[in-house]
């Protein structure tokens, strides 16, 4: 109203006309142009303000790491410590000269990787169509995109699949052999993979757990299989039912080597009271991939059912979780 009285006062009509932004704003605003956003917080271990830039990042990788900024991955943002980074990041944008037929903070089209634009792809087909179309590079390949920035990872899900063979091999894989099939793998992308892997096995130990053995026993023989079959050495493993067949508890009692894991049925039977079980069934991989029990399979069987026999409690099973098939020692005539 005061602008416009002013106005009115010289003889000129309608609002006054806003003043050019103060420098602060036109660099704020050529940052924005980019894509860019800035934001200030307070760093724990320092009184001196950190800056993150975030959007349209990968765009502007290069100003943004000449100019000084850190990449944070967790933050998915440049860092730049100290002062505020904006009449810098401003200048350096406007020098840079702007692609022929853009205005997006995009490069032109002949300046563009191959997979330009792929990540995106994949998420909005993932959200649209759902995965279970995926094969399982594909898979593999969504999950590299949270582990791995700024880089084509199809070539690497294509080549761990070739190393390792299966997902579950992938996912259960040491980091060292991981960063030898790949070396774009970094310790993220190892935590992506275990915490993926630990996700799967209490998913399909809640398919079992507290239910009775009989009429999930399928359920049961899955479990065993994603919890042991990729396994790189033995391990034994007991699962304690009550009188009703219920399982109770699943747990590790021996790890040994890649074909010999040692059992001592006095501490079987000593857990199996602890935990007042009236039932046990047994379960052990072998890493060579063949299921068939060996001689000592069988005479550690043998044993342990009579240890558990004497005090009432009643062995089940044997189950051998082979790499694509178990053996049960009852199916086969040996309990």
């Amino acid at each position: 109203m005061r602008r416009q009285k002013a106005a009115a006062a010289n003889g000129k009509s309608g609002p006054e006309p806003e003043p050019p932004p103060a420098d602060g704003d036109a660099d704020l605003l050529t940052l924005v142009a980019a894509g860019l956003s800035v934001r200030a917080f307070e760093a724990h271990d320092s009184q001196a303000p950190v800056w993150r830039i975030s959007g349209n990042t990968l765009v502007h990788k290069a100003l943004l790491r000449d100019a000084g900024g850190v990449w944070n991955s967790f933050e998915k943002a440049w860092e730049f410590a100290g002062a505020d980074p904006t009449a810098l990041l401003a200048r350096k944008l406007a020098e840079q000269p702007a692609p022929a037929g853009h205005n997006s903070g995009a490069p032109a089209a002949a300046e563009r990787p191959h997979y330009w634009g792929h990540r995106q792809r994949v998420r909005d087909r993932a959200m649209t169509a759902g995965v279970e179309s995926f094969q399982d590079y594909e898979l593999l390949e969504l999950l590299l995109f949270y582990g791995i920035d700024f880089k084509d990872v199809k070539p690497d899900a294509k080549q761990l699949l070739a190393r390792f063979g299966t997902l579950g091999d992938v996912l259960s894989a040491e980091p060292e052999r991981l960063r030898e099939a790949s070396d774009k793998v970094n310790q993220r992308t190892i935590v992506l993979f275990r915490t993926v892997r630990e996700l799967g096995l209490r998913l399909a130990r809640r398919e079992v757990i507290d239910r009775p053995v009989i009429g999930s026993w399928q359920k049961l023989l899955d479990y065993c299989h994603a919890a042991l079959q990729h396994e790189k050495t033995e391990q034994f493993r007991i699962l304690f039912l009550d009188r009703k067949n219920v399982l109770i508890a699943d747990e590790v009692q021996q790890r040994g080597t890649v074909d010999h894991t040692p059992v001592y049925p006095r501490e079987v039977v000593r857990r199996a009271l602890e935990l007042n079980a009236s039932a046990l069934i047994l379960v052990h991989n072998h890493p060579s991939g063949d299921p068939t029990p060996s001689r000592a399979d069988i005479e550690m069987t043998r044993e342990v059912k009579t240890a558990a026999g004497a005090l009432g409690i009643e062995v089940h099973d044997h189950l051998v979780i082979g790499r694509k098939a178990h053996a049960s020692f009852r199916s086969l005539g040996l309990l």
